[in-house]
């Protein structure tokens, strides 16, 4: 299985840019932003784990300003210091969960995907095998969990919701998991990886 993964991600080509086909707007396209979009990256980490490949999450805190307490990716906005999507989503994984670059594999990104919130983000997707360090940054990050990747390649746990928002009707993905609710861009952003790994 493990090969197969690394294939598709190598050989998947990603959407860019204004013609992106992923994003917020796919369900409704009134909440595409216009341009400029904030330059953004995360990391889609997929562990190889001996009971089967999962995929690691993180529940944000409740006070930041961006998504407090919704789940995503590792990452961010990129800084002039990143030279490039891969770099910054790198970073941003060392700095939120203490996971070094060296210990993370690139296998290659997904499309990009553009939120109602102006973020022009790049999913990089990249492979950890255990043991790994994990020190989660206790400002930015409140918990960290893994959902197997089997699961999350069921077309059948992704449901589409509704709700208002600006006075009009916004839906959006989600997968639940349990106890957790996996909506919005995370939840996109797995849609495209179950689509590029699909059979």
């Amino acid at each position: 299985m493990l090969d197969r993964i690394v294939a598709r991600i190598a050989t998947y080509e990603p959407g860019e840019g204004d013609d992106a086909s992923r994003g917020d707007h796919q369900l409704s396209p009134h909440l595409k932003p216009s341009p400029p979009w904030t330059p953004a990256a995360v990391l889609v980490p997929l562990i190889d784990r001996a009971d089967g490949m999962t995929v690691l999450l993180t529940q944000r805190t409740d006070h930041l300003t961006d998504h407090a307490g919704q789940i995503s990716f590792p990452g961010g906005h990129l800084e002039a210091t990143d030279f490039d999507a891969a770099a910054g989503a790198l970073r941003e994984t060392e700095e939120e969960l203490g996971i070094p670059p060296a210990r993370v594999s690139l296998l290659g990104r997904l499309d990009t995907y553009i939120t109602r919130t102006s973020f022009e983000v790049i999913p990089i997707v990249g492979l950890i095998t255990p043991p790994f360090p994990l020190q989660p940054d206790s400002f930015e990050v409140a918990d960290v969990f893994e959902v197997p990747l089997a699961f999350l390649l069921d077309p059948e746990n992704y449901v589409r919701h509704e709700r208002l928002y600006d006075g009009g009707a916004a839906y959006y993905y989600a997968v639940p998991y349990g106890d957790r609710y996996i909506w919005g861009a995370t939840a996109g952003m797995l849609k495209n990886l179950c689509e590029a790994l699909r059979d």
